[in-house]
């Protein structure tokens, strides 16, 4: 991996492992869930394919869903509220789940949180409350979820979420302000997980906020062993 300049608090760094050379490529078109288990020691890619669009990520022990990524220890333990390469991505536990080893964004959010009916309702007024929102998707994976595996997992384990792409700049007040996005096409983020982890997405559907040019497009996800 090479490093490269520091970005708005971010580290630039751009990933050695070959697209072609993974074990695993999915496209997640724009308002999709996702949810998969990534091995220990195996490098997830989340690449922003079109550019400015928010994927809303849960992260989870394999083996115990309620050890989860903790915001606030996550924050607390690197002193920074943006996250980049060399992020340690804390569980309620206290357990690293993952660290960011590579990104060519430079920062992303973990304090906007997830859209959902509601808020779009309070954002955006009362004619948007029933247009589709992560929320919903992250309830519809957890569901599939549960249902393929046999596990209890469902809409009492959802939780703080990052936005990866997602720029959401604090104030000096301490207010947060969604802005226009800081990725591009072809922006990616890779971590490499530290125990089994599993892994739920929600490709941002919103067609409220400016961010994305009202326009929601497709990422895609990539998954390489450890050592590729």
């Amino acid at each position: 991996m090479s490093t490269g300049q520091l970005i708005g608090h971010g580290q630039i760094t751009v990933s050695a492992l070959n697209p072609t050379n993974a074990n695993y490529r999915k496209v997640i078109p724009a308002g999709d869930a996702w949810v998969h288990e990534v091995k220990r020691g195996q490098i997830l890619r989340i690449v922003d394919l079109k550019g400015n669009q928010a994927v809303d990520t849960l992260f989870y022990n394999a083996r115990n869903y309620a050890d989860r990524y903790s915001a606030q220890d996550t924050i607390r333990e690197q002193n920074n509220i943006y996250l980049t390469t060399g992020t340690r991505l804390l569980s309620t536990a206290g357990d690293v789940l993952l660290t960011i080893v590579a990104d060519t964004c430079g920062r992303h959010d973990t304090l906007g949180g997830a859209c959902s009916c509601e808020s779009n309702m309070v954002r955006y007024g009362m004619e948007k409350r029933f247009m589709h929102a992560c929320r919903q998707s992250f309830v519809r994976a957890a569901t599939v979820w549960s249902h393929a595996t046999g596990r209890e997992f469902g809409k009492r384990d959802l939780t703080a979420n990052i936005n990866f792409f997602m720029n959401v700049p604090v104030t000096p007040e301490g207010k947060l302000t969604f802005e226009d996005g800081v990725s591009a096409p072809g922006k990616y983020v890779e971590l490499r997980a530290e125990v089994d982890v599993l892994t739920v997405i929600s490709n941002c559907p919103q067609l409220n906020n400016p961010c994305n040019a009202y326009n929601p497009t497709p990422v895609e996800v990539l998954i390489w062993n450890g050592g590729d």
